[in-house]
């Protein structure tokens, strides 16, 4: 009886962009990977799941990545921004500023799947009061929000942490927050939780000081 393959789920996408979007050749590329009857899923965070061989897994990565897919590893760890469609164009919705911030922090390992989500402007159609981290665009400014949770009887909007900060302000005190989160969360404890066991207040009070 032959060995079987330890497999690993990796979760891919066409990077950060105007909306969710695949080409063909990304679209053939997945399927390569693919048995005839199988399904993938697609996530809410505009992810795709994927089954490889964790043997080949360097490589796989590597044809994907050359085919523009990004890949993020599944489990507890920040997941990839989720954004809205950036429907008035690139430099109005802050589309550079979305992809720095998914390049800064997207794959950083957490004590539980962190969503952290980004609208370019107040109609929010990237679902930032929904996530655990949510941005918002306003003007030249970003709103940053905290504490959403999207499911669940105790489904809650995340609420204002800081405002009018500037793009670099907003790439530090997000890191900061992960950072933050990393060290002092419990094992397995969702942020929303971690939130309201430390307090809003206190969590200010850390990143003035971190």
């Amino acid at each position: 009886m032959e060995n079987e393959v330890n497999k690993i789920k990796y979760a891919v996408n066409g990077g950060i962009g105007f909306g969710a979007r695949l080409n063909a050749k990304q679209l053939v590329t997945i399927s390569k990977y693919m048995y005839e009857d199988e399904e993938i899923e697609l996530t809410t965070f505009q992810q795709l799941y994927i089954v490889i061989p964790e043997d080949k897994k360097e490589e796989i990565i590597e044809e994907f990545q050359g085919v523009g897919l990004a890949c993020y590893p599944v489990g507890n760890y920040v997941k990839s921004l989720r954004t809205c469609n950036f429907c008035k164009g690139e430099e109005e919705e802050g589309m550079p500023v979305a992809k720095e911030l998914n390049h800064r922090i997207a794959g950083k390992q957490v004590p539980f799947t962190l969503k952290v989500a980004y609208t370019g402007c107040p109609i929010g159609c990237g679902e930032p009061m929904l996530s655990d981290i949510g941005i918002m665009k306003i003007g030249d400014y970003y709103n940053l929000y905290v504490g959403g949770k999207a499911k669940g009887k105790d489904a809650e909007v995340g609420s204002l942490l800081m405002e009018k900060l500037t793009s670099e302000e907003l790439y530090e005190t997000v890191e900061k927050i992960i950072e933050v989160y990393s060290q002092k969360g419990k094992r397995r404890e969702p942020f929303n939780k971690f939130l309201k066991r430390n307090g809003r207040d206190e969590i200010r009070e850390v990143l003035h000081n971190f």
